[in-house]
């Protein structure tokens, strides 16, 4: 039975996030374990122009000071893995982007230098094109990156359909990186790819629901995004008793935070192989470490099928 990987996210690094904030949550992650990392171009998506590529800088920096670039070299971290989203232009929200051929292989280029042997997976990153022979020049350029070792993905693509046939010349087991939450779920959209456990989730928090509005603080994400943190979300009237029902049990911690609710919702959907955290504190990231270690031992599935039919 596949059971997904958690990967550490960066889009708030940078932004809701310092640096040596970033620092403490790679530090946690990695002594715990866990090794992937999720990057794009255009983090943090803040609008900052300033700030454009500042969150994949802030991870680079955490490599180069904790780790090793040359294989000779003995010490430090080697087996990070990055997973970088390519193609974007901006950092303010809008879908410019280049993902011709050329462009792709020069970031292929780029993030070579910059991660190294820590470079994964190399994916498109928010194409709206449905133009066939502009994709197969795109998907030429990442079958360049697949003869390097590179793992290769898809995400914020909005014609799935054409990926799905002129893969067929290329046989790549795309990675897919989709918005799947107890409010909104992009895995629809990706039907063609359905069946096997490729999917990556974000956003698990819906942008950051606190159960109790009291726990927005200054630097909460979904203020960032400009939520309203004001009222409650109107989710969580209908999640009130489905928690306490599932809070009756009493051989498992109390489900206590939205957190816990995006967590099985996403680690018991189908076809999920990774979940991406987006937290911002190392005792979020810690709480969930251990919540996705009771996920493996099957702990909440009654509270995930009372999640799924909310959903």
């Amino acid at each position: 039975m596949n059971q997904p990987q958690l990967i550490l996210g960066t889009a708030m690094w940078g932004w809701t996030c310092p640096k040596e904030k970033c620092f403490e949550l790679l530090d946690t992650f990695y002594q715990e374990g866990f090794r992937e990392v999720d990057a794009a171009t255009n983090y943090p998506l803040n609008g900052n122009t300033d700030q454009f590529r500042l969150s994949e800088n802030i991870l680079k920096e955490w490599i180069d000071t904790h780790g090793v670039r040359d294989l000779k070299d003995t010490h430090g971290v080697r087996d990070l893995k990055v997973m970088i989203k390519v193609g974007s232009l901006t950092n303010v929200r809008t879908p410019e982007n280049n993902l011709t051929k050329s462009f792709l292989l020069m970031m292929l280029d780029e993030y070579r230098f910059l991660f190294g042997e820590s470079l994964d997976t190399y994916m498109v990153h928010w194409d709206n094109r449905d133009n066939k022979a502009e994709i197969q020049e795109s998907l030429e350029a990442m079958q360049i990156a697949a003869e390097q070792g590179l793992r290769i993905g898809l995400s914020g693509i909005k014609y799935p359909r054409v990926y799905q046939v002129l893969n067929q010349g290329f046989g790549f087991d795309f990675r897919i990186q989709i918005k799947h939450n107890l409010l909104q779920s992009a895995y629809a959209h990706y039907a063609p790819f359905h069946g096997q456990p490729r999917f990556i989730t974000y956003g698990i928090n819906a942008g950051g629901i606190k159960l109790d509005i009291s726990e927005y603080h200054e630097q909460s994400s979904l203020k960032a995004r400009g939520g309203n943190v004001e009222a409650e979300a109107p989710i969580v009237a209908k999640l009130r008793p489905i928690i306490a029902q599932a809070n009756k049990r009493t051989d498992r911690p109390q489900i206590t935070n939205f957190n816990h609710c995006g967590m099985t919702y996403a680690f018991h959907s189908p076809d999920i192989s990774g979940i991406l955290l987006g937290t911002s504190r190392t005792t979020q990231l810690q709480q969930s470490i251990a919540l996705y270690r009771l996920l493996k031992q099957g702990m909440y599935l009654d509270f995930y099928e009372q999640l799924k039919d909310l959903a």
